[in-house]
């Protein structure tokens, strides 16, 4: 999965709310950029967070899979080489 975009994505969600409420508040001008730049910096923070935690929790279900899946991947394998060893019997007739 790719999750590059998920601390940008919850940053510009916060500052957007942020900016509403700037605007609904009627918030001066350096007021509402020094409010809107310490949330946009804790919502980068916070969405970098939630990123590693979804590599993490992904990585180990791909781990999972791979683990399930090795037993079936040996017998495939021999499947495959008798298959060739079948194959290069015919060529050879």
């Amino acid at each position: 999965m790719k999750t590059k975009t998920i601390p940008a994505i919850i940053m510009l969600l916060a500052g957007f709310i942020a900016c509403l409420a700037g605007i609904n508040a009627h918030m001066e001008v350096a007021d509402f950029m020094k409010m809107l730049f310490i949330v946009l910096i804790i919502f980068y923070i916070f969405g970098c967070i939630v990123k590693a935690i979804v590599d993490k929790n992904f990585a180990e279900a791909q781990e999972e899979e791979t683990t399930d899946g090795e037993g079936t991947g040996e017998d495939e394998t021999t499947r495959t080489e008798e298959d060739e060893t079948a194959e290069a019997e015919d060529e050879d007739e």
